[in-house]
């Protein structure tokens, strides 16, 4: 008997990645036409037409396009000059930390940000006498149009600058060689290499710096300035939670809806899967050949894009440290900060782990049917952890809130809410961390697999563990940080007596309460790095197996 259930037992367990894979994919594809339906179920009470015939509706969406696109322009724009410096400049004090700081830019909590520039170009911030010297007026830039899309740009050029450096790192050596010895100009370089490198990433670039700046909801919030620089998800927010108006906050989600993912389909046919993060960097393959245009004129162009990057990256995160600094005494009596710090790191510990699991199904299915020939099946299960990017978080909240408003209850319900929703949030870029290792197995390893008939825990615990660890770390360290810096959800869902970190600095920012807020900016940097850190030192040594080796012979040396 124990002879005929072993075969049962490794098939089944050899089929464990597609039944995970499957229920993952029903998760996915459940919340989100659940979310849709009751969208669609609230919307018929309003006439589309509202939105360019009532003129609030009409200018809400004219600015809501205007400042995303804006702010995409600036953020490509100026992206391409640093990202080519940096790709010249190989090798300069301080490039390391500029780096680990851009890659950051995409996690940093908006609320740390918003602190951060209002310290530095708010009415009273460090760069408010120097403008007042230049232009003989009280400065007051940081709030409209002009302070949106600076917040955005702050946010958005370092993303596109990093990842257009990844793109031209990428560029095989033998290029690079040939350059040397044809001695190619400037321009020929940039017509021949890198031109063609960051094309192939604009639609996509474009598409995600679009959607974010689309979809923005505490930096708007915070530095709209009133009724004439709102935006759709402002909008949204307000009909929900202060007018009670269903219908008119289905109508503006399921608007948001249609235009990402029109978007989102436009760019994924220009050019594929979005590249959301960037890798490990490969500057080691330009040290080795001379550019020539990094002689000349360029160490001045160079020069002032590399700085000009620092002064708008750096200085607000300065700030918060140094403000933090200063409201230490704060931390220690503010009856409300540890509570909302515990009450974050658990709701974002929750969130990573969702977001790890769902992407380790989805990953795991889509191997298991692309190992098998079924290619197809594999990339709709891969691509429905993407569904986020179409679908933002405050649209699926809407459909969620409307789905479950008869039963939906306040406190545990409401946290347990914005946990699901943040691991949703999250899925896309722990797929992106975690399918290179899951995925790109080595086809000799696979091969030596298949005819040992490793498959199930063996084959997971000797070949995919040890490629696996260091990303999954990166992956969860992602997902904590995406959901320790939520405003968005956790203002629909949260409450204002028991909030979290971002909700409590919101809070103490909208009281002019300084040195909390000071103090609380603080203590969610820290957590922000903690986690990074914390996690990175978990993943950062190989497993026993992977480093220790057998001493070689004697005769091996010889």
């Amino acid at each position: 008997m124990a002879q005929r259930q072993q075969p049962l037992n490794r098939y089944a367990l050899s089929r464990l990645p597609l039944w995970a894979g499957l229920a993952a994919f029903v998760a996915v594809i459940g919340l989100g036409l659940g979310s849709f339906i009751a969208l669609l179920w609230q919307a018929p009470a309003l006439q589309v037409a509202m939105l360019w015939q009532e003129p609030y509706l009409a200018g809400v969406l004219r600015f809501t396009f205007w400042q995303a696109g804006l702010s995409t322009l600036l953020a490509l724009g100026l992206g391409i000059p640093v990202a080519l410096a940096l790709a010249r400049r190989p090798r300069f004090p301080g490039r390391g930390l500029l780096l680990r700081a851009m890659e950051l830019s995409l996690v940093i909590p908006s609320l740390i940000a918003l602190f951060g520039l209002v310290a530095v170009h708010g009415r009273r911030g460090w760069a408010a006498p120097l403008w007042e010297w230049l232009t003989g007026s009280p400065s007051g830039y940081l709030y409209g149009l002009s302070g949106i899309v600076l917040a955005h740009v702050f946010y958005n050029l370092p993303l596109a600058a990093r990842l257009m450096l990844q793109e031209l790192e990428r560029s095989p050596a033998v290029h690079w060689r040939l350059v040397a010895q044809l001695g190619l100009s400037r321009f020929a370089i940039w017509r021949t290499l890198e031109w063609p490198a960051i094309r192939r990433l604009l639609p996509r670039l474009a598409a995600l710096i679009f959607t974010l700046c689309f979809t923005s909801f505490a930096i708007v919030m915070t530095l709209g300035g009133g009724p004439n620089s709102s935006t759709l998800e402002v909008a949204l927010y307000q009909a929900l939670k202060f007018d009670n108006d269903l219908a008119l906050a289905a109508l503006l989600a399921l608007t948001q809806l249609v235009i990402c993912l029109g978007l989102w389909s436009l760019a994924i046919a220009q050019g594929g899967a979005p590249s959301l993060i960037a890798g490990d960097s490969q500057a080691a393959l330009f040290t080795k050949w001379r550019r020539r245009d990094a002689q000349g004129i360029s160490w001045l162009t160079d020069g002032l894009s590399i700085g000009g990057l620092a002064l708008l990256l750096l200085p607000p995160l300065a700030a918060v440290v140094l403000a933090g600094l200063s409201g230490l005494p704060d931390i220690l009596t503010q009856p409300r900060l540890w509570p909302a710090t515990l009450r974050s790191l658990v709701m974002a510990l929750g969130a990573g782990i969702g977001a790890v699991l769902l992407a380790l199904a989805l990953l795991g299915g889509s191997g298991w049917l692309r190992a098998r020939g079924r290619r197809f099946l594999g990339g709709v299960i891969e691509g429905s952890g993407q569904l986020i990017l179409v679908l933002p978080a405050l649209v699926m909240g809407t459909g969620l809130f409307l789905l479950l408003r008869p039963r939906l209850g306040g406190g545990f319900e409401g946290y347990a809410l914005v946990v699901l929703v943040n691991a949703f949030m999250a899925l896309p870029f722990a797929m992106q961390v975690l399918r290179g290792a899951l995925l790109e197995l080595p086809l000799a390893q696979r091969r030596v697999a298949e005819q040992l008939d490793i498959h199930g825990w063996p084959r997971f615990r000797w070949l995919l563990w040890p490629r696996l660890r260091r990303p999954l770390g990166l992956a969860l360290a992602y997902a904590m940080t995406l959901s320790l810096g939520d405003f968005s959800v956790i203002a629909l869902f949260g409450s204002p007596a028991a909030p979290t970190l971002p909700m409590l600095l919101y809070q103490e920012l909208g009281g002019y309460r300084w040195q909390s807020a000071a103090a609380t900016a603080l203590v969610l940097l820290i957590c922000v790095v903690a986690v990074f850190g914390l996690v990175s030192a978990l993943t950062r040594r190989s497993p026993r197996y992977l480093w220790k080796r057998r001493p070689e012979p004697a005769h091996a040396s010889m």
